[in-house]
């Protein structure tokens, strides 16, 4: 699993111009999944995010997890993390899980997340032409991929 996080003061995903998705302070946070990750990866990925202490605290350090700050989460399904540029001009996705194999993975990541934030995490439509609008704070963006766990 590869994902972009970003520190966000708001986010939302549209999909043919209805919001799916939207949250204030909190992490956007795109996903994108290969036919090799599992539950043990998910596991993993969402107390990472969960934990990620990328929020100031009161000295404006970054010392604080989304849940310190009463965060939200915005999970949008991004194939194109898995893009390969070695040959030529065009991306292959030849890595990135198809539908059958991603869409299982989506849901337990939201699911996971959910459990462990507590409370709804908002999401675009997995598959759908989203438009996705932020405003990163910091600017914050880390990345995390599960098959480069340090």
């Amino acid at each position: 699993m590869r994902t972009v996080i970003q520190r966000v003061s708001k986010a939302s995903v549209k999909v043919d111009d209805k919001i799916t998705g939207e949250i204030k302070t909190g992490l956007l946070v795109l996903v994108g999944y290969e036919d090799t990750d599992n539950e043990e990866d998910i596991d993993w990925l969402c107390r990472k995010i969960i934990q990620l202490r990328i929020f100031n605290d009161e000295n404006g350090v970054m010392n604080l997890p989304v849940t310190e700050v009463n965060g939200d989460i915005l999970l949008v399904s991004q194939f194109t993390l898995h893009a390969s540029t070695k040959k030529g001009n065009r991306p292959s996705y030849i890595k990135a899980a198809k539908p059958e194999t991603a869409i299982p993975l989506y849901e337990k990541t939201i699911l996971k997340l959910r459990e462990i934030l507590g409370k709804p995490i908002q999401t675009g439509i997995f598959g759908a032409d989203m438009k996705v609008s932020l405003v990163n704070d910091g600017p914050v963006t880390i990345y995390v991929d599960t098959k480069e766990k340090e």
